[in-house]
């Protein structure tokens, strides 16, 4: 059984008041035993009703108000979900809330089982379905002959990255199992760029292969930035395919670097 503990709105949190280091620490330690306990699922609080909106729909017409919100006691301040096994064990956690004065609301939320079957329910079915099957995150992962330190150190410049994580062979657990030749070699870099996570590695001795069958395909919207960072990747490398305008894109190319790896480049696409 799933339920949502709703912690009302207050002058303080309406004036945008942020908790304090203390009281972070005390919501912390309350997620924590929830967690350890197999409860939580997630918890957030909501910044002031006046950076957001009410939506009424009235005969298929909405109807926008901006905050702030005047009855208080009626506004959302923050919020966990959490699963139990029945609602005196939710009650009791809730209950347990770090805070000494505040207004808090338990409600168990619907869940597919409750619902009797039908094509409504089926598509609901369907789409959990789907969302399960998805992965947390994707990425691509480089493998290189030894210069995965530079070509890493390339992207970061030319991409405007940043490298969040480089281990050498000889700093992981398992450098004693490694190769000498191979200790100042890269185990494992992350390469953050935005939102995007580009990895990679260097292959032990007599193990790279290259890489062969896939691109990396990175876009653009504005056509100036795909066309030097297409310059860029292409010094010393090999160009396949011009960038160029297309059916599908305002321009498009295709390059193997000098390190080996193969990029596609979509700028302001058209598809």
């Amino acid at each position: 059984m799933k339920f949502i503990i709703i912690r009302k709105a207050d002058a303080n949190t309406e004036a945008g008041m942020p908790p304090s280091n203390e009281q972070l620490s005390q919501m912390a330690d309350y997620n924590i035993e929830l967690a350890n306990a197999g409860m939580f699922i997630s918890g957030d609080g909501l910044k002031p009703s006046q950076l957001g909106a009410k939506i009424q729909i009235r005969n298929g017409q909405p109807i926008v108000t901006d905050g702030p919100f005047t009855e208080t006691k009626e506004v959302i301040a923050g919020f966990t979900m959490i699963t139990a096994n029945s609602r005196a064990e939710a009650l009791d956690w809730a209950q347990r809330w770090p805070e000494q004065d505040v207004d808090l609301e338990l409600r168990q939320v619907y869940e597919l089982s409750d619902f009797a079957p039908g094509s409504g329910l089926s598509k609901h079915q369907q789409l959990a379905d789907r969302l399960q099957k998805q992965p947390a995150s994707t990425s691509s992962y480089l493998l290189f002959d030894g210069n995965c330190r530079e070509a890493f150190a390339f992207y970061a410049d030319v991409l405007g990255g940043e490298i969040v994580m480089q281990m050498t062979a000889a700093e992981s657990p398992m450098a004693d199992e490694m190769p000498t030749e191979f200790a100042d070699k890269i185990l494992h870099v992350s390469l953050q760029v935005g939102s995007w996570l580009l990895m990679g590695s260097d292959c032990p001795p007599g193990m790279y292969e290259k890489p062969q069958g896939f691109h990396v395909q990175i876009g653009f919207n504005d056509v100036s930035q795909g066309e030097q960072t297409f310059k860029k990747l292409a010094e010393g490398g090999e160009i396949i395919m011009p960038f160029a305008e297309t059916f599908w894109a305002e321009r498009f190319g295709m390059l193997r670097d000098r390190f080996g790896t193969p990029w596609m480049l979509n700028c302001a696409q058209c598809l």
